[in-house]
């Protein structure tokens, strides 16, 4: 990867609905060469998918929260039941003080407290820890 693919995977950081025409001349190639770029990027991996950026808080999703979840057991083999609960956006799991790091996003507390009920419901669980968002700076993917 050289610095004009950097370039073309931050423009689309900023804004995916870019043609390849605009892509092109930011970087200083065709359209079509950008668009070859742009598909070797998708082929090698490098560009998963295509997605918007959504606020969450105009959805009615005002609450982040992080949960660490404890288990009696490896929980590397949770995911698909933790990809069923869909207030939760990201599922991690780490070393350190527990298993699994989730990041969730509810409408309020009680949305909260009842995503941790159904987080004990997953087999293995036997404890969490909440920390509660109260203001973000900034998120960001790294470009």
């Amino acid at each position: 990867m050289d610095e004009i693919d950097r370039m073309l995977l931050s423009l689309l950081q900023e804004d995916a609905t870019r043609s390849y025409a605009v892509l092109g001349q930011a970087v200083g190639l065709s359209s079509g060469a950008a668009h070859e770029r742009v598909r070797k990027l998708r082929e090698r991996g490098v560009i998963r998918r295509t997605t918007i950026e959504v606020d969450q808080a105009a959805l009615g999703r005002a609450v982040t929260a992080y949960v660490l979840v404890e288990g009696s057991t490896w929980m590397g083999g949770s995911a698909d039941r933790l990809a069923a609960i869909p207030e939760i956006e990201e599922a991690h799991v780490i070393a350190g003080p527990a298993s699994v790091l989730l990041k969730v996003r509810t409408s309020g507390t009680k949305e909260l407290q009842d995503l941790l009920r159904r987080v004990f419901e997953v087999d293995g669980v036997t404890g969490t820890q909440t920390v509660v968002v109260l203001e973000t700076f900034f998120e960001r993917t790294l470009k």
